[in-house]
């Protein structure tokens, strides 16, 4: 049972928690990273890319649309 647990915690940890940490870090860092630190992004990306896939059709990080004053 406990192992069953364990397997469960990571898992979670795995496809939920960790991706929705990188999302918002890629939210507050996408236009101000350095070269080094843009490598890691795409490191985690590409490792976590199972838990943003299933987190992106909730999460919604484009630019808000602007207001034209006229």
């Amino acid at each position: 049972m406990i192992v069953a647990l364990l397997y469960l915690i990571l898992a979670g940890a795995y496809l939920l928690v960790i991706p929705l940490a990188v999302l918002f870090y890629l939210k507050q860092r996408w236009y101000v990273a350095s070269s080094i630190e843009r490598l890691l992004m795409y490191f985690l990306v590409f490792f976590f890319f199972p838990g943003l896939l299933v987190l992106s059709p909730f999460l919604n990080f484009r630019p808000q649309r602007r207001q034209v004053q006229v």
